[in-house]
């Protein structure tokens, strides 16, 4: 699906992404499936695999891509939450227990359906936190990129969690990270006022409420965490990627400050779902 403005391209993006040229992208802002946390029903899908090490082989793979098609002044913001281990009882029969890793990994619904044998192969205690925003930003250091900063997504109303040993989580990571030492970073678009209304450099904690969409997509970030990194990392007119494009909420926030955008997905059925939501909330007097 694409128009003037912006074009979706369908498929996994460890492939679609090889139809876009070198440096031809200013900023990717994405959120990928977090490990172990749903089940999408797709065989290509990421999230769903019997390891962290595994799910982190399949991002790099993206963000390799990214790297290759990203500006190289260009900047790339990543939202990840993290996963806690479960050795919840599985209907895990000894056939679907083998050595084989894509066999394993039709066993999985999430969290909370995970083989005990497996988890604890995998070096994984029961109800640990297992720390995959760190491990993925490691990861991406090794592969080139600079870490430039770790921004926490403060959320005003959390999901309620049944914990007596803990507490409850109320934020996730945004991680930005860059190609060079030097890049665009519009620096005043996103300062933020003081109580006498001056303005100051905008702070590394963001405060913001979760996003609810109707539309039947399960994970919605909210477009106020997407337009801070749409602002600081591009100028009007740049192209804004977002590898794991879902219910579209970068593509709303690009098109809504007058930037291109493209977005990868693999589910036809999220495009079609997108698609519906982006003619209703982009500002039609934005679009250029």
């Amino acid at each position: 699906m694409e128009n003037k403005h912006y074009s979706i391209l369908e498929g996994d993006a460890r492939e679609t992404l090889k139809n876009l040229e070198d440096k031809s992208v200013q900023t990717c802002i994405t959120s990928p499936p977090y490990w172990g946390l749903r089940n999408y029903e797709h065989p290509d899908q990421i999230g769903n695999e019997i390891s962290p090490e595994l799910y982190i082989e399949n991002l790099l793979k993206i963000f390799s891509e990214v790297y290759r098609v990203l500006k190289d002044n260009g900047t790339f913001w990543l939202n990840i939450g993290d996963s806690y281990a479960s050795y919840k009882d599985s209907k895990v029969t000894p056939q679907s227990f083998n050595k084989n890793i894509s066999n394993c990994m039709k066993v999985f619904s999430g969290a909370n359906n995970r083989n005990p044998k497996i988890l604890k192969k995998a070096g994984i205690k029961n109800k640990e936190l297992c720390g995959i925003p760190w491990k993925v930003a490691f990861a991406l250091q090794k592969q080139g990129w600079y870490l430039r900063q770790d921004i926490i997504w403060f959320k005003k109303n959390p999901m309620p969690e049944s914990v007596k040993d803990r507490c409850t989580r109320s934020h996730e990571y945004l991680f930005l990270f860059t190609k060079k030492e030097k890049y665009l970073y519009n620096q005043n678009s996103i300062k933020e006022k003081t109580s006498d209304g001056k303005l100051k450099n905008k702070r590394d904690v963001w405060t913001t409420k979760t996003s609810k969409f109707k539309g039947g997509h399960f994970a919605t970030f909210p477009i106020e965490l997407i337009e801070p990194c749409v602002l600081a990392g591009s100028n009007e007119n740049d192209i804004i990627l977002d590898t794991f494009h879902g219910s579209g909420t970068t593509c709303i926030a690009s098109l809504n400050n007058r930037r291109r955008y493209i977005g990868c997905e693999l589910n036809p059925e999220y495009i079609s779902i997108s698609k519906k939501r982006i003619k209703e909330e982009t500002i039609k007097n934005t679009l250029f």
